[in-house]
């Protein structure tokens, strides 16, 4: 088994779910008392997102790659960041390494294109949703037709992961509020929605939604999962890194 190399608190909410779901998988596939080798460097979201908020987005660059060489040292076979907006960095933080990062975005768009869907919405914080290292790897290298909600409603989901779900707030208003945008999205066409923020899947589900939801903490750490036990026997497609 490979050691998994986890870029975590960010927030540490969801860095949670990827530790539980990667045991939890492989347990399922290798039974008895099996479970995931890993290790996780942990952030204080606080200042990843005094450095997000600032635009700092070197200065979270060099904390990333710091905390990828750290893990690297320490003996992952592979890293994988816990977080889509933290991609951002994830070619800076591949070229300082020498093992693989697995890119969250890939599996995402394997298991959409599997689906036979091409018209996606994404949901997530501000970054991911405006910002072209995320859009653009799922349009540009998977050829997928990505859209967002309206700039209003970005402001309410980007608000929503930051004011509460990073806190582990969880209200019914907010459920309903996203569970509003994505019928917006599929009024304009999305056949399926893309929980683009590690913490989305805290508050909604698929039974919430009225397509397909592609959850990106599950289908990030299942991959993670497929990759460590690549020498077990278990089939991996290595993602396309830029």
């Amino acid at each position: 088994m490979k050691t998994i190399g986890l870029i975590g608190g960010l927030s540490w909410e969801s860095s949670a779910e990827y530790y539980r779901m990667i045991n939890e998988a492989v347990k399922a596939r290798l039974g008895g008392l099996h479970s995931a080798q890993s290790l996780m460097f942990s952030f204080d979201f606080h200042e990843i997102e005094r450095l997000q908020h600032a635009g700092d987005w070197a200065g979270a660059t060099d904390r990333m790659i710091d905390a990828a060489q750290r893990l690297e040292r320490g003996g992952a076979d592979m890293i994988v960041i816990c977080s889509n907006t933290m991609h951002r960095m994830a070619a800076a933080v591949q070229a300082a390494i020498n093992v693989p990062l697995l890119h969250i975005a890939d599996p995402t768009a394997e298991r959409i294109r599997a689906a036979g869907l091409k018209r996606i919405g994404l949901l997530g914080t501000i970054y991911t949703m405006e910002h072209e290292f995320y859009r653009g790897r799922l349009t540009g290298i998977h050829g997928l037709d990505v859209i967002t909600p309206n700039a209003e409603d970005r402001q309410i989901v980007n608000r929503i992961i930051y004011d509460e779900l990073v806190l582990g707030v969880i209200k019914p208003e907010a459920k309903a509020e996203y569970v509003r945008v994505v019928s917006n999205l599929v009024a304009d066409g999305a056949q399926g929605v893309i929980f683009g923020c590690t913490e989305i899947g805290l508050l909604i589900t698929q039974a919430d939604v009225p397509v397909p939801a592609f959850d990106t903490t599950e289908i990030h750490a299942l991959a993670a999962v497929e990759m460590a036990l690549f020498q077990e026997g278990m089939i991996y497609h290595a993602p396309t890194n830029t």
